[in-house]
């Protein structure tokens, strides 16, 4: 099997993130791979361990996302893409998935995987939309993959509940938690990855035939506002159902 996997960089979850002059203040940020993409990672792997084949590693983003790729490649990836934005002024999820689909287009392929959202934008919209570019079929927030043949069975979230969908390849699947658990780097395998192949393709590789500058533009990023600390109510139940009333139309306002 041709197995792709579409990965992004992100924030550490644990970092505190702060913002500058209505911009995200990255500067000694730790980053990690996108938590739901490892998900798609070790879905790829177990894919390829199962069917024979290889795993594919493709990003979108400057040189920092090689240490990325790498661990990657450390969890068992056969082979890695860095697909270097770094000429684009601006870039969203238009561009990105632009320059995904653009290069995957050239590749043989039985199924693409991706994680559900990135927990840095969260917006779900890459994976569908290289999908859409490559007019291939997709199946979102998958819990269970099995793949006989030509066929894949997919489980997938609905709402706490669960949809079961048969798909012919080649699909791409966006992968939810739950659908596995992401293995850690072996030893062995970080002095592995050193070797695999790590392939860097800039615009001018691609044959770009459109413009891929973002086609939105972001105005301000702000963190909300502090939480104030909470009340706590005494005396008489019908005193307390009073006063939460008035608090909820005075204060809250939602009512």
């Amino acid at each position: 099997m041709n197995i792709f996997v579409i990965m992004k960089r992100t924030f550490d979850t644990e970092e505190k993130i702060t913002t500058n002059d209505g911009q995200i203040d990255d500067s000694g940020a730790e980053f990690i791979i996108n938590p739901y993409d490892e998900y798609a990672i070790e879905e790829a792997i177990v894919l390829r361990d199962e069917h024979g084949g290889e795993v594919t590693v493709v990003t979108v983003g400057t040189e920092d996302a090689e240490k990325e790729l790498r661990t990657a490649l450390a969890m068992g990836a056969d082979k890695a893409v860095l697909i270097d934005s770094e000429e684009i002024e601006a870039t969203d999820q238009f561009t990105t998935a632009t320059l995904l689909a653009t290069y995957l287009k050239g590749q043989e392929i039985d199924i693409i995987l991706g994680g559900n959202v990135a927990v840095d934008g969260g917006s779900g919209q890459v994976g569908p939309r290289v999908a859409e570019m490559l007019g291939m079929p997709q199946v979102t927030t998958i819990t269970k993959l099995t793949v006989n043949g030509n066929k894949a069975t997919i489980v997938r979230d609905v709402e706490g509940d669960e949809e079961t969908v048969e798909v012919t390849l080649p699909v791409l699947v966006t992968a939810q938690q739950g659908l596995n658990e992401p293995r850690y780097p072996s030893l062995p395998g970080i002095m592995k990855a050193k070797k695999k192949p790590l392939e860097k393709l800039d615009l001018d590789d691609l044959d770009l035939e459109e413009d891929v500058e973002a086609k939105t533009k972001t105005v301000e990023i702000f963190l909300p506002p502090q939480k104030q600390a909470g009340k706590v109510l005494e005396g008489e139940i019908d005193a307390q159902v009073q006063e939460l009333v008035s608090l909820l139309k005075t204060e809250a306002k939602v009512i």
